[in-house]
């Protein structure tokens, strides 16, 4: 998603670690502060992009607690100071992210516990622009998405990817409500909204409430 002319809103969304992961960070160059999205892996690259726009980590929020979402999550609050912020739900999942590492042979990085819970409809506020947490279990039981209505922008994580949905074979995972979540919280939303998934390339929700075939509105 490109920048807007003149709006100090500033987005960008790369792929980090050895998943790639969509890790996005939104700010605010009017007032310096910003909101980093799954930071996966690559903390050095994440931390230069943030200083090269004169930007201030305010939170580090996770749309799950699989590891590949996490990597750099420890050391970008080492850095920045900024909170770390879950869903209460996939506490469990975040209290075994070393057992996660080692079942796929990932080196693991100490992590400290979330600093703060995430809460259904929570608001996400910097000074240009004002998001909103969604709680999108299905994925995983603590599972959420991002709307940013201003921008017309949703961080979507393993919820919903371009022309897929995210996997409900991994523990905690159930068909049933990822389907309920995508239907009743993501499809519900701009169907012209740009959707930042959590690997791979963006879509739309037009597109996906349409086309996609394993879910459609």
């Amino acid at each position: 998603m490109q920048n807007q002319p003149g709006s100090s809103l500033f987005i960008k969304t790369l792929p980090v670690g050895p998943l790639q992961c969509n890790c996005t960070i939104i700010g605010d160059k009017a007032s310096g502060q910003a909101i980093v999205i799954d930071p996966g892996g690559n903390p050095e690259k994440l931390l230069q992009i943030l200083a090269d726009e004169g930007l201030s980590v305010s939170q580090i929020i996770h749309t799950h607690a699989h590891f590949d979402h996490f990597l750099a999550s420890g050391q970008m609050h080492h850095s920045t100071g900024a909170p770390l912020c879950l869903h209460k739900n996939d506490k469990p999942l975040w209290e075994n992210l070393e057992m996660q590492c080692q079942r796929y042979n990932i080196p693991f990085q100490a992590v400290p516990q979330p600093h703060h819970w995430l809460e259904h409809e929570e608001t996400l506020k910097l000074d240009a622009v004002t998001g909103k947490a969604l709680f999108t279990p299905g994925h995983t039981p603590g599972s959420m998405s991002f709307w940013f209505e201003a921008p017309k922008l949703l961080v979507a994580g393993d919820t919903l990817f371009k022309g897929a949905i995210g996997r409900t074979d991994l523990w905690g995972g159930d068909y049933p409500t990822i389907e309920r979540s995508i239907k009743t919280q993501l499809y519900t939303l701009d169907e012209t909204a740009t959707v930042i998934t959590g690997h791979g390339p963006s879509t739309t929700l037009g597109d996906e409430m349409r086309h996609n075939p394993f879910v459609r509105a």
